[in-house]
C-alpha cells in the first residue's frame, strides 16, 4: 500500500497526526502494536486519573459531616472496584480514538512498526507476519515507558511501575514510592487517601523538582498531613525482597543510611523514550541521549521522517506531543505554521489539592536577571473556595518589573487545572498584570483568585 503519511504509533501525538492529516486531504495510515489511544489514554492520563477521582469521592465522603451531611453506616473503598471504574473509563475512550480512525478514513494497520528504507515501513503483527507499506511522509510517535533502575529491578508484583499500580487488585498496608514528579506525586496521593501508609523518597531537595518553591513546600505540608512520610535529599541505594516477601529499601539521605521497609515499592523514576527496533541506525537518524533529534517543525536528519512527542527532546507531556502533532502535519501539507514555544506549555498534577503551572518559577526568573514583583493569592480569602470548603490552595503570579509581563503561574488549589488556561493565554500573548487585574472575572469563582494575585502583584488587592 502507498499513502501520503503513516504515523507510528497512536497516543496522543499519533492519533492526532493521523486525523490532521487526513483532515487535510492525505490518505493515511496509522500502525500501532497494542490499544489505540497509546500509553496515556490506556495506561496513564486517563485511567489514573479515574482513580485520583475515586480517592477524592472516598475523601468526600469520609468528611461529609463537614458539609452537613450524614452518611449512616461505613464508607469502603474496595481497590478492585475502584479499578474496573478506570479500566471501564480507558476502553470507553479507546473506543473513542477507533471510531475517529474509521470517521476520517484512516487505515489502521495492527503491528510493530519498523522503517525499512526510504519511505518504506515494515509491519510485523502479533503472529508474526509481516507486510510492507509506503509513504511521502512517516511520523514516528512511538511515546515511552517507565523507567527502570538497575538498583530497583521492576518485578510487576512487589516492585512496581505505574503501569502495575494502576490495576493493583488488593490494598497494600505500606508503599514506598520512588520518585515525586507527577507519576509518583499522584501515586503517593492516591493511595494514602485509600489507607495506605505511604513513604515517598525523592533524590532532589524538594518534592515535584520542576515546581516552584511555595508549591513544593505546600505539597509536601499537604503530605504530612495525610501522614504521608517525605524523605527529600534522599538516595535509593538498593531495593531488595526478602523472604518474608517484604520490601527493603536502603536509603541514604539526612540520617545517614537506613531500611525502610514496605509490602510494595513504586518505582516512579521517569519515563524511556521507546526508540529501540524502530530502524533509526540503519537509516543513520541522528538520536542523542535517548532522544530523536528534530528540527523546530519534527523534521529528523533523513528526507520523509519526522519525530513527534515523548522520543523527542520537548516534555514528555501528553497536550505537548498533540501540539507537535498538529505543527508537524500542518509544516508537511505547506501551511504558515508558527514553531511551539516551549516555554509557554502549562503542566498539571492531580494530586488533593490539585497543582498547575505554566512558565518560570520564581527562583528560575531571578536566575535569569528579571527583577520579578510577585502576586500571591491564598484560597483562604476566596468565597466560592470557603464555601466548596476547599480552601486549602493559593495562586502565585510572576511578572517582569520592568514590562509588567506575565512570566509564570503557579497555582495549588482545587480546579486550579481547569484555570490554569487563563495565565497560560496570558503569557502566550504577553499580557501585563494590570490587564489580567482589570479583566472582570465572575463571582463567585475559584477563577477570581487569578484576578485578585495580579492586583497582589500591583499592590492593591482588594480582598487581602
Amino acid at each position: 500500500m502507498k499513502y501520503d503519511v503513516i504515523v507510528v504509533g497512536s497516543g496522543p501525538g499519533g492519533y492526532v497526526a493521523a486525523i490532521k492529516a487526513a483532515q487535510n486531504g492525505m490518505k493515511t495510515a496509522i500502525v500501532e502494536k497494542s490499544e489505540l489511544g497509546g500509553v496515556c489514554l490506556n495506561w496513564g492520563c486517563i485511567p489514573t486519573k479515574a482513580l485520583l477521582k475515586s480517592a477524592q469521592v472516598y475523601t468526600y465522603a469520609k468528611h461529609a459531616a463537614g458539609y452537613g451531611i450524614e452518611i449512616t453506616g461505613e464508607v469502603n473503598a474496595p481497590l478492585d472496584k475502584i479499578v474496573d471504574r478506570s479500566r471501564g473509563v480507558a476502553d470507553t475512550m479507546s473506543r473513542g480514538v477507533a471510531f475517529l480512525m474509521k470517521k476520517n478514513n484512516i487505515d489502521v494497520i495492527a503491528g510493530r512498526g519498523k522503517l525499512a528504507g526510504n519511505g518504506v515501513v515494515t509491519v510485523t503483527a502479533a503472529d508474526g507476519t509481516q507486510q510492507s507499506v509506503e509513504a511521502d511522509h512517516i511520523i514516528l510517535a512511538t511515546g515511552s515507558r517507565p523507567r527502570e533502575m538497575g538498583f530497583m529491578p521492576v518485578d510487576g508484583h512487589k516492585i512496581i511501575s505505574s503501569r502495575e499500580a494502576l490495576v493493583l487488585r488488593e490494598m497494600p498496608e505500606s508503599m514506598v514510592v520512588v520518585g515525586s514528579g507527577a507519576i509518583g506525586c499522584e501515586f503517593a496521593y492516591l493511595y494514602a487517601a485509600l489507607g495506605v501508609k505511604v513513604t515517598v523518597v525523592e533524590y532532589l531537595p524538594q518534592l515535584l523538582p520542576v515546581a516552584d518553591a511555595d508549591v513544593s513546600k505546600a505539597l509536601e505540608r499537604n503530605f504530612r498531613k495525610m501522614r504521608v512520610g517525605v524523605m527529600t535529599g534522599t538516595t535509593v541505594k538498593s531495593v531488595v525482597v526478602n523472604g518474608e516477601g517484604k520490601c527493603e529499601v536502603t536509603v541514604e539521605g539526612k540520617k545517614g543510611e537506613e531500611v525502610l521497609v514496605a509490602d510494595i515499592v513504586l518505582s516512579a523514576v521517569g519515563v524511556k523514550s521507546n526508540i529501540e527496533e524502530l530502524g533509526l541506525e540503519e537509516l543513520g537518524i541522528v538520536t542523542e541521549r535517548d532522544k530523536v533529534i528534530v528540527d523546530e517543525f519534527y523534521r529528523t536528519n533523513v528526507k520523509g521522517v519526522y519525530a513527534i512527542g515523548d522520543i523527542t527532546p520537548g516534555p514528555a507531556l501528553a497536550h505537548v506531543a498533540s501540539a507537535e502533532a498538529i505543527c508537524c502535519v500542518e509544516k508537511i501539507c505547506g501551511h504558515d505554521v508558527a514553531p511551539i514555544d516551549y516555554g509557554t506549555i502549562p503542566s498539571c498534577v492531580y494530586t488533593t489539592p490539585e497543582i498547575a503551572m505554566v512558565g518560570m518559577t520564581e527562583k528560575q526568573a531571578v536566575d535569569a536577571g528579571y527583577e520579578v514583583k510577585v502576586g500571591n493569592f491564598p484560597y483562604t480569602a476566596s468565597g466560592k473556595a470557603t464555601a466548596a470548603g476547599d480552601r486549602d490552595g493559593f495562586v502565585k503570579l510572576i511578572f517582569d518589573a520592568a514590562t509588567d509581563k506575565l512570566l509564570g503561574a503557579h497555582m495549588m488549589g482545587a480546579n486550579v487545572t481547569e484555570m490554569l488556561a487563563e495565565p497560560t493565554l496570558a503569557k502566550a500573548l504577553g499580557a501585563t498584570a494590570e490587564q489580567i487585574a482589570t479583566t472582570v472575572h465572575s463571582h463567585p469563582t475559584m477563577s477570581e483568585a487569578v484576578m485578585e494575585a495580579a492586583e497582589a502583584a500591583m499592590g492593591h488587592a482588594v480582598h487581602l
